[in-house]
Parts: C-alpha cells; structure tokens; sequence
C-alpha cells in the first residue's frame, strides 16, 4: 500500500505554526506576540537572543534579495495571523478584485476575522488561545453560536462570551494585559467589559489597521 502524502500546504502550515513560538519570532526578526504575556517581559526570546535560530544563526540575518524582502515580509503576516499560504493567497486575491487600495482591503480582511476581533478586544493572551476559544463553542455573535475562526465580522454585530462559559475567569484576568492592545486598535470596536461582549461600530479605516508590516511587499509578491 503506497502512503498518501498530505498536502504541501497543509504540511507546511502545521510544521511552522506547531513549532516552538519563539523559533518564529526569531526567524523574522521581529515579535509576533505568539507566547502572550511572555512577549512583554524580558523571557522574549527577540530579547534575549536578537539573531535567527540555526547554528548559523550568531552571524546576524543575513543581506536579503528583494524576493527574499518579499517572501519575509509575507511569512511575518501568515506567522502573526496564524494562517495558512493558502489562506493568505485567498485573502489577496479577493482583495484585488475589491474597487479601492488592496494592501488596505487586505489587511482589513485580516483584522475583521473572528478571532482577530476577539484577540484585539483582549478576551484572551495570544491568538492560538482565542481560535481554541472559538472552535471549542465559547464564542456567540448575534446569540448564535459561531465555531470558525475566519469568520468576518460585519457592521452591527454583536460577539460575546457563551453565557454558561468556564472560561468567564480566565477572560477577565486576560483584559487588563490588553490595555495597550485596545487603544492602538480598537477605534471601530466597542467593548464591555462587564458583560464580555464586544460591537462593531464600523469596519476599520486604514488609519486603524497595524502598520507593523509592509503590506506593499506582499501585493507585489504575489503580482510577481
């Protein structure tokens, strides 16, 4: 019997994003804030070792191409969402055919995804928590339960923590690590933190979405 191979994509999505976290981090360079807490406080492996992870890896980062610029810039970004190539591409390509600036459209499909929306409202420390939050049903918008993270949150929605949650504890000792989190993002949502529940004001404008990346460099890596 000839073993099946899985799919490169999915093999290679799951050998990067289940690795060590802060072997991420060090590959691009910058913090992807995978740990949670642990990235605000001098244990941050960026911190403590400013070189990328290999035995090769004192040397410092090397000098880079611009397809290699490229290709980093796009791997910060699937590594910083946790998504898969295959996903990112999809986001593009829907981005493109958006009338307005695509970098803008792309990074706003980005932010408005679920647990995007959850993790930024501070309902949990990293972004592997909160998806695990949401597939595992503690998630409901609009009082339906909703169990994909992807999901696109529109104008109007309302996102709150299951009412029976186990989780109620846990959630309240995670927002108030999210101060600095709230006010460098959450301009197009609001949060009540008393009642765990989170609104869509509006979809964020390009003034509200994370300039940490260079998103002109993804465009162009895929128009290649």
């Amino acid at each position: 019997m000839v073993a099946v191979r899985p799919k490169l994509d999915a093999f290679n999505f799951f050998k990067n994003m289940l690795g060590p976290k802060c072997r991420q981090c060090r590959r691009e360079g910058v913090k992807l804030f995978l740990k949670g807490e642990r990235c605000n406080t001098t244990k941050c492996a960026i911190i403590r070792k400013k070189y990328p992870p290999g035995i090769h890896g004192q040397k410092g980062y090397p000098k880079m191409t611009g397809y290699g610029t490229q290709l980093r810039e796009k791997q910060k970004i699937k590594k910083f969402y946790n998504i898969s190539e295959r996903q990112l591409k999809n986001y593009f390509n829907k981005a493109k055919k958006k009338i307005g600036n695509t970098e803008t459209d792309l990074m706003r499909m980005l932010e408005i995804r679920l647990d995007s929306v959850v993790f930024n409202a501070g309902f949990g420390t990293s972004r592997q928590g909160v998806r695990q939050m949401i597939n595992h049903g503690h998630i409901f918008i609009n009082k339906r339960k909703v169990s994909i993270p992807s999901y696109q949150v529109k104008v109007g929605d309302a996102i709150a923590l299951k009412a029976s949650s186990t989780l109620k504890k846990k959630v309240g000792e995670a927002i108030p690590g999210a101060k600095d989190r709230r006010e460098k993002y959450l301009t197009w949502l609001s949060v009540d933190d008393t009642q765990l529940e989170i609104k869509v004001i509006k979809l964020p404008t390009a003034a509200d979405l994370p300039q940490d990346f260079n998103v002109k460099l993804v465009v162009e890596f895929y128009n290649r």
